[in-house]
C-alpha cells in the first residue's frame, strides 16, 4: 500500500481532533473598553493588552486540519485596536460624532473578559467552516484576571 493511500485511510478513520491556538503563546490584541454600569474605576475608558487562547474541536478536513489557524486569528483580530462598548453607552454617540465610528465594536452586554470569551466562541462556531463541534476561548485581561470556558 502506498503512503498516499495510507494517509487517505487515516483521515477517513480519524475521530474528532482538537487544535490549540495560542496555548503557549497567546494571540495578543490591544482593546479599549469600559463597564458602563460599574461603580469602580472600570467605569472609566481604559484598555488592556488581551491574551487569547482558543481550543477548536472537530473532524479533519480534506486538507488534514480541524481549521486553518488564520481563520481563527482573523476573527479575533477584528477587535484589535478597537473600543468595545455596551449598547446604550453615551460614548458610542461621541465616538461616532468625532468620526471614529470605525473604531467601535458595540456589544449587547458589558465588555468583560467573560463576555468577550462567550462572543468569540459563538462567532467562531458560526463562522468557521467544516465540522466543528466545540470551541473554547480563554481571554486574559491582566496577569490576575483570566476568563475561560476550559
Amino acid at each position: 500500500m502506498s503512503i498516499e493511500l495510507q494517509s487517505k485511510s487515516i483521515l477517513a478513520d480519524t475521530d474528532e481532533r482538537t487544535l490549540y491556538i495560542g496555548e503557549d503563546r497567546p494571540i495578543r490584541i490591544s482593546t479599549g473598553h469600559r463597564l458602563l454600569h460599574h461603580d469602580g474605576k472600570c467605569s472609566r475608558p481604559h484598555g488592556h493588552n488581551y491574551e487569547i487562547s482558543v481550543r477548536v474541536t472537530g473532524t479533519l478536513s480534506e486538507e488534514g486540519w480541524v481549521v486553518d489557524k488564520g481563520e481563527v486569528t482573523d476573527i479575533i483580530d477584528e477587535w484589535d485596536h478597537r473600543f468595545l462598548l455596551e449598547e446604550g453607552d453615551p460614548l458610542i454617540e461621541a465616538l461616532e460624532a468625532s468620526g471614529d465610528a470605525d473604531s467601535l465594536v458595540v456589544l449587547e452586554h458589558p465588555p468583560t473578559a467573560e463576555v468577550m470569551g462567550l462572543i468569540l466562541e459563538e462567532r467562531l462556531l458560526d463562522e468557521l467552516p467544516g465540522e466543528i463541534s466545540d470551541v473554547s476561548v480563554s481571554v486574559r485581561e491582566t496577569a490576575e484576571l483570566c476568563a475561560s470556558s476550559y
